[in-house]
């Protein structure tokens, strides 16, 4: 009996060679070319992961983990064929926690969809990467977004998780203690490793209690850096701010276009503040002296729920709003972020508009500034393979600035398929202990290949 033919008698309907299954999970948000696996698994169970596994172990079938297939780095596509492990029916909460503040899920189980169930609970889960992403595949790539600044990332928020290994075996890592000193940490060695050494069928996530009290705001400066700089003294200023987001003024027009939002095409900061009444009044009203000083202009307030949730609303729908800067059939938008501690954070976004500049490209600066990341987003055509090379240049020069600057050529996206090519320069002879690590997890190296580690020259 082949792989295949095991995997049909254990699955059933939910094992599919069909060439619509095969394209569902090829497809990607960035610049990658399509990527078909020769097949589809649907598990409901860690069994059903463990036992698919198995089979494809034993005949060396590369397994790809597909989510939502939201990532932005290809880490999703099985560029080697094989079987996508499609978790979108391991879509279970298995208990809330409310006394220990966590929650038990299943890797399908989308962030909008656990805040839904949370709702009555006064608990909230703040990780907010924009797109509504699997916690499964949040967790594989490290996700963060516009809360991090207050809340951490995914790996301050994974408290536990259960793995099912290259082999089939299962492993459970972690506890819903808030703290250990027992042994290797392989919860966070599996956060983040893109699903190259394991595959997450379970976590326990940590909760936050909703805030009291909550206000949001933008307001405007003249230049990035004169923003930047706002930012700066804001974080060093100890100000627990919730959200403190930067949009430039190409954004700001793509704002306009997309949405007829009426901006002035200036650079913003979008903020939000989170506590008790008292105490959200006092950060907002210190935020606004030090950005007075910072030369702010155009304070506006959300001040209801419904401008709050518009106002997110805008800044999460940016990648619809870049592409009216520079519509066309056919034409996508590459998405690429760095992250640099905060006090080069100027320089690095300075790098970027001049890049851009130089090479004639469309980009908007969107940052979750507060800690050093942003993202530029930057209108190709990918039939131009001139158009395209410039922008893999950029990328290029972004990343090595970052670097430069003492920083990393990714803050959230991951590395996946596209950011390999850094990895030596980053991270200098630890590269070579995580393929050791990658050998000893994966001997066969049959989980989610040709990710993350690039391959010995």
């Amino acid at each position: 009996m082949t792989a295949f033919e095991a995997l049909d008698h254990l699955l059933g309907s939910r094992f599919t060679t069909t060439l619509a299954a095969r394209q569902q999970n090829a497809h990607n948000e960035a610049h990658y070319d399509e990527a078909l696996p020769d097949a589809v698994a649907f598990p409901e169970t860690t069994e059903e992961v463990a036992q698919i596994l198995r089979t494809c172990a034993e005949a060396g079938v590369p397994v790809t983990p597909f989510g939502t297939g939201t990532s932005l780095e290809g880490q999703h596509l099985a560029v080697n064929g094989g079987v996508s492990l499609d978790f979108s029916r391991m879509n279970r909460i298995l208990s809330v926690n409310d006394a220990d503040m966590n929650v038990v899920v299943q890797p399908g189980v989308t962030r909008k969809q656990l805040n839904e169930e949370l709702r009555a609970t006064g608990l909230f889960f703040p990780i907010d990467p924009g797109a509504d992403a699997s916690l499964g595949g949040m967790a594989a790539t490290r996700a963060s977004g516009t809360t991090a600044v207050r809340y951490g990332t995914m790996r301050e928020n994974v408290l536990a998780l259960e793995a099912v290994m290259a082999d089939g075996s299962v492993i459970r890592t972690g506890t819903a203690a808030k703290k250990s000193s027992a042994g290797y940490d392989l919860t966070h060695l599996l956060v983040g490793s893109e699903g190259t050494l394991g595959l997450i069928t379970e976590l326990t996530l940590k909760m936050h209690g909703q805030p009291e009290a909550v206000a949001a705001a933008t307001c405007r400066f003249e230049t990035v850096e004169d923003a930047v700089d706002c930012v700066i003294l804001t974080i060093q200023s100890g100000i627990p701010m919730a959200r403190i987001e930067l949009v430039d003024e190409m954004m700001v027009r793509g704002f306009n276009l997309h949405a007829g939002t009426g901006m002035p095409e200036k650079p913003h900061l979008f903020l939000e503040f989170h506590g008790a009444p008292q105490a959200v009044a006092e950060q907002v009203a210190t935020f606004r002296e030090l950005a007075a000083d910072a030369g702010a202009e155009g304070w506006q307030e959300a001040a209801t729920t419904e401008e709050r949730t518009a106002l997110w609303s805008l800044r999460q729908g940016a990648l619809p709003a870049i592409g009216a800067l520079d519509p066309g059939a056919g034409k996508r938008t590459y998405s690429t972020d760095v992250c640099v501690p905060i006090s080069r954070l100027a320089e690095a976004v300075a790098v970027a508009k001049e890049e851009a500049r130089a090479r004639g490209l469309i980009c908007t600066i969107v940052g979750h500034v507060g800690d050093g990341n942003f993202h530029c987003g930057v209108r190709f055509d990918p039939a131009d393979r001139a158009q395209l090379d410039a922008v893999l240049a950029f990328s290029g020069a972004l990343a090595e600035a970052a670097l430069r600057l003492g920083g990393t050529v990714t803050g959230e996206h991951g590395i996946g398929l596209g950011k390999q090519k850094y990895m030596d320069a980053e991270h200098g002879a630890a590269l070579d202990w995580m393929r050791r690590v990658k050998t000893a997890f994966d001997p066969q190296g049959i989980l989610n290949p040709g990710k993350l580690i690039p391959p010995e020259s």
